[in-house]
């Protein structure tokens, strides 16, 4: 089946990014083709706006950014949606964290994440040693890099305006215990959580994700949900599969990632997954080319 969307929303992580981290250039090539097609291509990742403009190569145009899940939407430079989370909340949440000991970045709406500086002794602890063997390797490596580079240590925060929270744990019962006292602090302030691994969970505004996101973009480009593809891998990315007109996981996805869409790329992420499947599914209108089957 040849496809014809209008536009394409494409997750990063395991997804367009493979397990190191990177779009490789068949990538590049493929977004590049679909565009020229006439075909919108439009980035939806729960990364910070900040963290897609640091991994992106400077080669790869796209006609939008939905970032931190739905919490911030851009074209170009031009932020178009700016959700930011209660101060009061998040003031609550690091005191809960630091309670329990658990991994946490939080995001500025400009700026890098932040972690404040009395809590680095237990973050490094986190992710201290060898990879556990259930945690993926681009969540290592990120986590790695957050704490020698990309984290910015602060004695307090200095701002008011934070679009989300990641945290993680080495351990699958961590992780979870701390969803669960997430749960109990939304019954008195509201907020939306979602995960992208078993190793992590994220916090939101409430209502917000990729979807909000999309349908934001969808609005702007006068398209309607029913004419747009979106390929993910995560469960942040049902919200995103529940709106579109075609949804497609990974081969790399969990079973039951693929059990919610219409359809599974023959190929991994580490193996030009998207490369592939946009070549042979996408219908291209420019000269001769057409996607076959």
């Amino acid at each position: 089946m040849v496809l014809q969307p209008k536009v394409v929303f494409l997750d990063m992580d395991g997804t367009i990014l493979n397990h190191q981290n990177k779009v490789t250039l068949k990538t590049v090539e493929a977004i590049e083709r679909v565009r020229k097609s006439g075909v919108k291509v439009a980035i939806a990742t729960g990364r910070s706006y900040g963290e897609v403009e640091e991994i992106l190569p400077p080669n790869l145009v796209v006609d939008g950014i939905i970032s931190s899940n739905g919490m911030s939407v851009h074209i170009g430079k031009d932020r178009l949606v700016e959700n930011t989370l209660p101060i009061d909340l998040v003031n609550l949440i690091i005191e809960k964290a630091r309670e329990k000991q658990v991994y946490y970045e939080v995001f500025p709406t400009e700026g890098p994440r932040v972690t404040l500086v009395e809590d680095r002794p237990f973050m490094e602890r986190e992710v201290d040693g060898e990879k556990p063997d259930d945690v993926v390797i681009s969540e290592w490596l990120s986590r790695k890099e957050a704490i020698d580079r990309d984290i910015e240590w602060k004695v307090t925060l200095d701002s008011d305006k934070f679009s989300k929270f990641y945290f993680f744990s080495r351990t699958k019962d961590k992780i979870n215990a701390w969803k669960d006292e997430l749960e109990q602090i939304k019954k008195s302030i509201n907020f939306t959580t979602s995960i992208s691994s078993e190793h992590n969970v994220e916090v939101m505004v409430a209502n917000v994700n990729k979807a909000s996101g999309i349908q934001y973009l969808l609005d702007r480009f006068g398209v309607h949900k029913s004419e747009v593809l979106a390929i993910g891998d995560s469960d942040n990315d049902f919200p995103m599969f529940k709106l579109v007109g075609h949804s497609v996981a990974m081969k790399n996805a969990s079973d039951r990632v693929k059990q919610v869409v219409d359809e599974v790329t023959e190929y991994t992420c580490d193996e030009d997954g998207v490369y592939h499947y946009l070549g042979r599914k996408i219908a291209f209108r420019e000269g001769n080319e057409k996607g076959s089957q």
